[in-house]
C-alpha cells in the first residue's frame, strides 16, 4: 500500500486523474458485487455520486455535478475516456499548466452536468425520461476542444490513416455527439458538447496566442507566464543582440502550430523541453 500511495504521489497529473477514475471505477463494481450478495437494491456509489437528471433528486445532491465525472458504467467506457485522457492530457500539460488542467477537468464536467441537467428538463422529449449520468467524458472534451482550438493546426499521427489536424478530430467528434443525440443516450452526448463548449471559449477569451501576453487571471484559469530572461553587460558593443529565449518560444510554438511538432529540428526540441520544466 505505501508503494501505491508514493507511485500516486510522485506521478503525473495525467496519471493522478486516471488513478482516481480507475479507484472509482474498482469501488464502483466492488460495491456491486457487495449489493449483490446481500440483495441490495441500489449500488450506493451510482446511487449517491451519478448524477440524476431529475431536479428534485439533484437538489439532494448538488455535488453530482462534479462526482459523475469520475464514475463509468463498463470497462470499455473507462477505457476509452482514459485512453484520449491520456494522449490528449499529456500534449495539453506540454502547453498548459497542471493546475489548469484539472480546472478543465472539472469545470469541464461542471457545464456538461449543467447542460445535461437543463436539457431533461426543457426539451419536451427528454422531460418524461429518467436518467443518471456517469463518465468522464464531458471532462475530456473540454480538455481535447480547449487544445484543438489553441493549436488547431497541431498534427496527430494516427495508425492507418496518417497526420490529422487538431481541429479536424474535434470537430469529428462533435459532429457524432450531434448526430447520436436520438440515439438513446441523449444525456452523455449533450454533456459531451457542455464540456466541449467550456473549453473552447475559455480558451478564446485569452486569445489564440496567450503566450506573447502578460500573466493573465480569470475565474476559470491562468495561462503560464512566458520566460523573459534579462542580460546585463558593461561592455558596449555593435554586434546585434541575440533572440531572447521568450523570442525563440514563440517561434518554436508558431513553428509547431502551422506544421506540427515533428518539424522541429533537436535544437528546438530540447529549448522546449527546458522551457516545459521550467
Amino acid at each position: 500500500m505505501n508503494k501505491l500511495l508514493e507511485k500516486y504521489r510522485t506521478a503525473g497529473i495525467v496519471e493522478k486523474l486516471i488513478s482516481l477514475n480507475v479507484a472509482a471505477f474498482l469501488l464502483t463494481y466492488l460495491t456491486n458485487t457487495l449489493g449483490y450478495l446481500f440483495i441490495a437494491d441500489n449500488n450506493l456509489i451510482f446511487e449517491w455520486f451519478s448524477m440524476p437528471a431529475n431536479l428534485n433528486r439533484f437538489a439532494m445532491r448538488p455535488w453530482t455535478i462534479l462526482s459523475y465525472g469520475f464514475l463509468h458504467g463498463g470497462f470499455f467506457h473507462l477505457l476509452s475516456n482514459m485512453f484520449v485522457l491520456y494522449y490528449i492530457g499529456e500534449l495539453f500539460v506540454s502547453y498548459f499548466s497542471a493546475r489548469q488542467l484539472v480546472s478543465f477537468y472539472l469545470y469541464g464536467s461542471f457545464f456538461g452536468g449543467l447542460l445535461y441537467l437543463f436539457s431533461y428538463n426543457f426539451f419536451p422529449a427528454l422531460q418524461e425520461q429518467d436518467s443518471n449520468l456517469v463518465g468522464a467524458s464531458a471532462a475530456v472534451m473540454a480538455i481535447f476542444v480547449g487544445l484543438a482550438t489553441y493549436l488547431p493546426n497541431y498534427e496527430l499521427r494516427l495508425r492507418f490513416v496518417g497526420y490529422v489536424k487538431l481541429w479536424v478530430l474535434a470537430a469529428i467528434f462533435l459532429g457524432i455527439d450531434l448526430i447520436q443525440i436520438p440515439s438513446g443516450n441523449a444525456g452523455g452526448h449533450l454533456a459531451h458538447l457542455g464540456g466541449a463548449l467550456f473549453g473552447y471559449f475559455s480558451v478564446r477569451q485569452l486569445g489564440n496566442k496567450p503566450r506573447k501576453t502578460k500573466r493573465t487571471t480569470d475565474k476559470w484559469f491562468s495561462f503560464k507566464k512566458p520566460l523573459k530572461t534579462v542580460y546585463k553587460s558593461k561592455v558596449k558593443t555593435k554586434k546585434k543582440p541575440a533572440a531572447t529565449n521568450q523570442e525563440q518560444i514563440d517561434h518554436i510554438l508558431d513553428k509547431i502550430s502551422k506544421s506540427g511538432y515533428d518539424s522541429l529540428n533537436q535544437q528546438e526540441k530540447d529549448l522546449l523541453f527546458r522551457q516545459g520544466k521550467k
